[in-house]
């Protein structure tokens, strides 16, 4: 599956965006998707994930009751609501699929976007 991660962008702090991932070929509903982060000079770590079917979210306490996941399987798009943005949340978003379970860790997922950045400002 090819995914294409778009919508970041510079914001101010206690701002909000709303990051979008357009996946194509493969059925999108097989796959378990996944939102990570790497800001400069650190590791990939785990944002948010969504089942296939939509039904359980999870999220990085870091930014559990700021963000909000969502799919739309008839637009084969999932999407990172984020709001109350902190500077710290300034990073490259990744989207990324796995057909197995949901994971939080980077090398559960098969498939990976190309990475859109997000930069909030204080």
């Amino acid at each position: 599956v090819q995914l294409q991660a778009s919508g970041g962008g510079l914001v101010q702090a206690g701002g909000s965006l709303r990051l979008s991932c357009a996946a194509s070929g493969r059925t999108f509903s097989d796959y378990n998707m996944g939102w990570f982060r790497q800001a400069p000079g650190k590791g990939r770590d785990f944002v948010s994930a969504i089942s296939r079917s939509g039904m359980s979210t999870y999220y990085a306490d870091s930014v559990k009751g700021r963000f909000t996941i969502s799919r739309d399987d008839a637009k084969n798009t999932v999407y990172l609501q984020m709001s109350s943005l902190k500077s710290e949340d300034t990073a490259v978003y990744y989207c990324a699929a796995t057909p197995r379970l949901v994971i939080r860790t980077p090398n559960g997922y098969d498939y990976w976007g190309q990475g859109t950045l997000v930069t909030v400002s204080s």
